[in-house]
């Protein structure tokens, strides 16, 4: 699996009270980035959108209100399961989505399990990213 830890839930795109549209979500956890977490929305024969969303967001998400602005994730419930909202805001898009909790609580747990929070800067060589920085060329003016 190339080092990705996938997680994919069929969701629903909340258009209004009564209304809902079938999504396909892909959730990946790569190990080299473990502060964040790719989400690949997908309609049937529709459009794929790619978001990047925080990690810890997500998981504070399945709890209490998350996030600012383009991202929030906060619990919810639907016909008595527990469930979060997801809603994201771009210049062109608004979209809100309802998933199953369980399922990406699991998944969550797991990848704390292969990255602890707190450890996700750990695996970074500071010294060599600050001697690469550095050694970069810089424009002189003279």
């Amino acid at each position: 699996m190339d080092g990705h830890h996938e997680l994919i839930l069929d969701i629903e795109r909340v258009l209004d009270l009564s209304t809902r549209q079938a999504v396909r979500a892909e959730f990946r956890f790569d190990p080299e980035t473990p502060w964040l977490v790719s989400v690949e929305l997908a309609i049937h024969d529709g459009p794929r959108v790619l978001w990047r969303i925080g990690r810890d967001l997500l998981q504070q998400g399945l709890h209490s209100m998350s996030g600012l602005d383009s991202v929030q994730v906060w619990p919810s419930q639907s016909a008595g399961r527990a469930t979060a909202r997801l809603q994201l805001v771009s210049q062109d898009m608004a979209a809100l989505f309802e998933l199953p909790s369980l399922p990406l609580a699991e998944w969550l747990a797991y990848t704390y399990e292969l990255v602890p929070a707190g450890d996700e800067l750990s695996e970074i060589d500071w010294d060599a990213a600050s001697a690469d920085l550095l050694r970069k060329p810089q424009a002189h003016c003279d």
